[in-house]
């Protein structure tokens, strides 16, 4: 009867970030030409995998975007990223020329992205000598503002920079302020809200990697283990409580998400079950009513949507697809009671009437018949007469999306929906997604280490209408 949270339209979000070909971990180097300032922007991959979305969400970012400098204004010289130990990340400074900077707005122009931008906060300031991790001094406007004032004149759109609030010629245009952009720490989240006041920060932004360092062998287990993938809830909870008292109007994001650390997992994020960790964040993260999530990253890294070289989808980008297109910004509640390895969530169905929810089947021994009932919360100073009830009419077929691994091998790189493989045409078009219809009175089966979608057109949920 009531919703438990509300999302972004546009809650899927993909990054890109700046890392240039020589970011190497665990002896492997698996960022090719895929940071912004390399990418080939006309790989057919890469803007049907974008289109597909219409809209996506794109943040631009990561961790060297307090080492960009922007090639406008007074800045002459703008050299690329190079290797340097001592500095921050491992990298010298780099620099955004402004032609590829229109390169970027072309193809984002041309797809219809919408852009969140993370802006240099550090330019200007120094280590600390007194505490690690701390830089003190003034940070340098000038560099951003000069960037923003060429962006604003090239009439480019950005829907929201991280870090700066300012130079918005038209307020129905201006752009959201995100921030404070790193790991959740209550005190630090605090403090940054307390100093800079009401209406300064219109979104709060955290970063998740809660798989931890991406060559654990252990990883495998931790993605299918429910106990485990309910640590993070903490997180998200204690973000909530201060996006609540300090009460930005955009609400809590995730800002950069990979599941695995540096670069993510070989092995497993570009695999089935990766989907298992990525699509619990994006159900877990709307209940704590997170507006957005960010996904490290579109392309580049193991952790990416799309093959960092061929451009080909991963099995997650289908998974993010389909709750980009069936997913409403509403979120509901959602009870299980059989299982810890059964996931589930659910909205209001995306831009249609009913509801659409997920499964995640982390077993690998049980599957599952599902079957929906009308749970009514009646509050104990409400006579039943007054509350407006769901109603679950269940006449018309439902629409259900079935992900599983080819020939049940999770750790493989081609997902089945509906038993067929997902594979893009020759031309690099993104394969047609159709549901397969079922009758609404057979219960729901959740194939062992499954994803289903399912969208019930004629249930009728009065948080929905």
């Amino acid at each position: 009867a009531t919703s438990i949270g509300e999302t972004d339209d546009n809650f899927v979000c993909a990054t890109l970030d700046w890392w240039p070909i020589e970011k190497c971990n665990y002896n492997q180097c698996p960022w090719g030409k895929a940071g912004l300032l390399n990418l080939d922007l006309k790989k057919k991959g890469l803007i049907n995998g974008i289109k597909a979305f219409n809209p996506l969400r794109i943040k631009v970012g990561g961790s060297l975007q307090d080492q960009v400098v922007y090639g406008v204004g007074g800045i002459k010289n703008c050299p690329n990223f190079m290797k340097n130990e001592d500095s921050l990340f491992g990298f010298s400074q780099g620099c955004l020329p402004m032609e590829r900077w229109d390169e970027l707005n072309k193809i984002f122009n041309q797809t219809g992205v919408k852009v969140t931008f993370g802006l240099n906060a550090l330019l200007g300031r120094n280590r600390s000598q007194i505490e690690k991790g701390l830089w003190v001094g003034d940070w340098k406007s000038q560099n951003a503002r000069d960037f923003l004032k060429y962006t604003i004149s090239k009439g480019y759109k950005v829907d929201s920079y991280e870090f700066v609030k300012e130079l918005h010629p038209d307020p129905k245009t201006q752009p959201k302020v995100l921030g404070p952009s790193g790991y959740y720490d209550e005190k630090w989240f605090n403090s940054f809200l307390e100093v800079s006041g009401h209406d300064v920060v219109d979104g709060v932004t955290h970063h998740i990697y809660n798989l931890g360092p991406g060559d654990d062998p252990n990883m495998i287990t931790k993605i299918q283990d429910p106990s485990y993938l309910n640590q993070v809830a903490q997180t998200y909870k204690g973000v909530l409580t201060i996006v609540n008292k300090f009460k930005p109007q955009s609400g809590a994001w995730v800002s950069e998400s990979g599941g695995a650390l540096h670069g993510g997992a070989k092995d497993l994020s570009p695999t089935f079950a990766d989907g298992f960790w990525y699509l619990d964040q994006l159900g877990m993260a709307s209940t704590y009513n997170h507006k957005v999530f960010c996904r490290q990253t579109l392309i580049g890294g193991n952790y990416a949507l799309l093959n960092t070289t061929t451009s080909i989808p991963n099995p997650d980008y289908y998974g993010a697809l389909l709750w980009h297109r069936l997913m409403g910004s509403t979120v509901l509640a959602v009870t299980q009671e059989s299982n810890p390895n059964l996931r589930v969530y659910a909205h209001c169905a995306k831009k249609k009437p009913g509801i659409s929810i997920i499964f995640i089947n982390l077993s690998k021994d049980s599957s599952f018949n599902v079957t929906l009932s009308n749970y009514e919360h009646q509050s104990r100073n409400s006579r039943s007469t007054d509350v407006a009830k769901p109603e679950f009419r269940g006449s018309k077929d439902r629409e259900e999306y079935h992900l599983a691994a080819l020939a049940g091998n999770i750790q493989g790189q081609i997902v089945l929906l509906n038993d067929v493989p997902m594979v893009p045409t020759e031309t690099f078009d993104i394969p047609t997604m159709e549901p397969k219809l079922v009758n609404a009175s057979t219960p729901i089966s959740i194939a062992t280490h499954s994803i289903v979608y399912v969208t019930i057109r004629d249930f009728q949920a009065p948080a929905c209408a």
